[in-house]
């Protein structure tokens, strides 16, 4: 029975020593600008994509879905606005035969 201890693999001398304390699949920030719109609701969608930054993988979905639907519900919004009047529909008469 061999009771020896196995070494260590050497690190060399320019590579970097990884921290014990780093996980990689832990959350971290992407830093990604969000630039503002001027329109309230848009620009709080734009917010809201922040809270993925610090939530696992699993939970951004939460988040992109509730992103989709306040956007979706702004075009809505747009679309139930007044707005001005259509156009009389212009008739085109051909000439008769």
């Amino acid at each position: 029975m061999d009771d020896a201890v196995p070494e260590t693999p050497a690190v060399a001398e320019d590579e970097p020593v990884p921290d014990p304390g780093y996980d990689p699949a832990a959350p971290a920030p992407l830093h990604v600008p969000r630039t503002r719109t001027g329109v309230g609701d848009v620009d709080a969608c734009l917010d809201r994509l922040g809270d993925a930054d610090h939530l696992a993988t699993d939970g951004h979905i939460e988040v992109y879905e509730d992103v989709h639907r306040g956007l979706r519900d702004a075009l809505t919004a747009l679309d139930a606005r007044p707005g001005p009047p259509a156009p009389p529909p212009q008739h085109q008469h051909g000439p008769r035969s």
